[in-house]
């Protein structure tokens, strides 16, 4: 007789309760709650208030939240459910859990390794990362890193096409599988926290990693930055010099050229004219399946299939964009219905595995892991981060199992009241 190998929840489970004996306890709490106000803590306030704040007074963050509470699992038993598989298919790659490290910006303010801590975690766990257009490392080193482990890019649309297209094709040719057009943030969002702190990373030269190591934007750079009539005082200019300096060392830059590169990032960083027609534009760029992400109505997901994109997920920014807008698994099923055959992926406000599989059971076909993964490297950098990883990849399978159900892409509405 074969003694089946544990599965990920059972031996996640082991990993905690089995050096517990001992005293030994998770370096990252296992609970949202607790795990949020662990990153809090150990995060400068500048950084709290970028990772955790959200738009206007924060509804959105809100509803994204409450939509899951909605809905309750109907479990099924003697169902034989000693055996599970989470895998899921996308774009011809079997991905072995539906769940997707999603793109974020400046992670360099969560922990110095920034996005190559969080390359080499999701490489070990073998779920895909995707690489954030405002990056502390360049795409290609954390490429780098993690072998042959899966890798999309986050394409936020420069008014500048061509850099777009330099980035487009360093994306390819360092192994991203897919682009995936961030469309929710053609302009940034009413941001209180940040505000009030009078604090965007950008402008001390963090987060812009795939720009100061590109060529393309290096020889727009200009000699001179623009005179903008602002004149900064106090001692956060001090500051801002030192970063920039840090980050001009980084990249062979000058502070007077990072002050330029600055100001030409802000000049050019979005799009607010971007429309259905550029869709074909970026097609002519790539032969690698485009996904957009920041979908939430079912108009523009028939938009989207009529345009010959090849995927969607459904976002609002995690709550970033837009206060009191529509919660993302709200919006899901009539997206799903829209897009037809077009996979249709979730992000914004899955925080555990129950998450997960309520989004699956409404017609997702994977998910984006946000917020929780930078706590962890918040905590516990690359560690921290795959610590979260394996903590929403085991209650997904020990939910799968305990609700009757045996296969991630076999979830559907039958399993949830309603």
């Amino acid at each position: 007789m074969t003694v089946p190998s544990p599965s990920p929840g059972r031996l996640r489970q082991m990993q905690i309760y089995v050096p517990g004996v001992g005293g030994a306890r998770p370096l990252v709490p296992v609970a949202p709650d607790a795990l949020e106000a662990r990153a809090a803590s150990v995060m400068s306030a500048d950084t709290a208030a970028y990772v955790i704040g959200g738009a206007g007074m924060e509804a959105t963050m809100r509803a994204n939240r409450a939509a899951f509470d909605r809905h309750h699992f109907v479990p099924r038993v003697l169902n034989d459910v000693s055996r599970r598989d989470l895998s899921v298919e996308l774009f011809g790659r079997r991905h072995a859990a539906p769940v997707l490290l999603a793109p974020i910006g400046v992670l360099e303010m969560a922990h110095p390794e920034a996005d190559l801590a969080v390359a080499r975690a999701a490489a070990a766990e073998n779920v895909c990362y995707i690489f954030s257009n405002q990056a502390s490392v360049a795409m290609e080193d954390c490429a780098a890193a993690m072998g042959a482990a899966p890798r999309w890019f986050q394409l936020y649309w420069s008014s500048d096409d061509a850099f777009v297209r330099s980035v487009v094709a360093r994306a390819e040719a360092c192994g991203c599988e897919a682009i995936v057009v961030t469309l929710d943030t053609t302009l940034l969002g009413w941001r209180p926290r940040d505000l009030d702190r009078a604090s965007l990373p950008f402008l001390r030269g963090q987060g812009l990693a795939q720009y100061l190591s590109d060529p393309v934007f290096r020889a727009a750079i200009p000699a001179r930055p623009p005179e903008t009539g602002l004149k900064p005082k106090g001692f956060g200019v001090v500051g801002t010099l030192l970063s920039l300096r840090r980050k001009g060392r980084q990249f062979g830059l000058s502070i007077g050229q990072m002050r330029s590169a600055v100001a030409h990032f802000t000049a050019t960083y979005s799009r607010p004219d971007l429309s259905w027609s550029d869709i074909a534009r970026l097609r002519a760029m790539t032969k690698l399946p485009i996904l957009l992400k920041g979908i939430r109505h079912a108009d523009d997901a028939r938009l989207a299939r009529e345009h010959g994109v090849d995927g969607i997920v459904v976002s609002n920014h995690g709550g970033r964009q837009v206060d009191g807008e529509i919660a993302t698994l709200d919006a899901l099923p009539s997206v799903v219905a829209a897009a037809g055959d077009m996979p249709v992926l979730l992000d914004s406000g899955i925080r555990s595995g129950a998450d997960v599989a309520k989004a699956l059971a409404l017609g997702a076909r994977a998910v984006l892991l946000a917020r929780p993964y930078v706590y962890g490297l918040a905590i516990a950098g690359e560690a921290g981060v795959r610590e979260v990883i394996r903590n929403v990849i085991a209650e997904f399978d020990l939910t799968l199992a305990l609700i009757g159900r045996t296969r991630a892409d076999g979830l559907d509405g039958s399993c949830l009241a309603g």
